[in-house]
């Protein structure tokens, strides 16, 4: 600890409880807002740190990483979210992640959720991420329909097939 700050002592004031790192009360819910102790956090740059703090560490648990400080979180589903789809100059697809990052995307981990979102693998296939309504837009651009019905992305001159359906793209519409 920093200073001469000590470690709380005696028994929480009613109703709260002391964390620690292995219990932090802090988690990311399967819509990618954050909570502390079953309260939405609501400030803009908290939950900007928050975002661009979250890491997963080799051990598979998600940590927030602030300076020197650290704790675990828990993540119900998705730990990123795709903000932005770009087509780099080399005529790649890349992604923005909300932690900051960019990476390309891996087309074959594409899936479409039951309630139409999109998702994809990240950091190395090790995480999941959940496509913005923005992102998801921007992707929708990039598709043309292929021979016999497949879905084709297309980024420049070159072309992939996508491993989703028209009819499931259409129905999540």
């Amino acid at each position: 600890m920093k200073g001469d700050m000590q470690p709380p002592t005696g028994q929480p004031p009613p109703g709260k409880r002391w964390h620690t790192r292995e219990d932090s009360g802090i988690r990311l819910d399967a819509a990618l807002r954050w909570w502390h102790d079953d309260e939405p956090i609501e400030h803009p740059k908290i939950i900007e740190l928050f975002n661009a703090s979250l890491v997963l560490d080799d051990d598979g648990r998600y940590q927030l990483r602030i300076a020197p400080d650290w704790c675990y979180v828990q993540v119900e589903d998705a730990a990123y979210e795709v903000r932005t789809v770009d087509v780099t100059p080399d005529e790649r697809v890349s992604l923005r992640l909300s932690d900051r990052t960019a990476e390309a995307l891996d087309l074959a981990s594409l899936q479409l959720t039951p309630d139409g979102v999109l998702t994809c693998r990240v950091k190395q296939g090790r995480a999941k991420a959940r496509f913005s309504r923005d992102a998801q837009y921007q992707f929708g651009e990039l598709l043309e329909e292929g021979p016999g019905g497949h879905l084709v992305l297309r980024a420049g001159q070159r072309q992939w097939e996508v491993p989703l359906s028209l009819d499931a793209l259409q129905a999540a519409t």
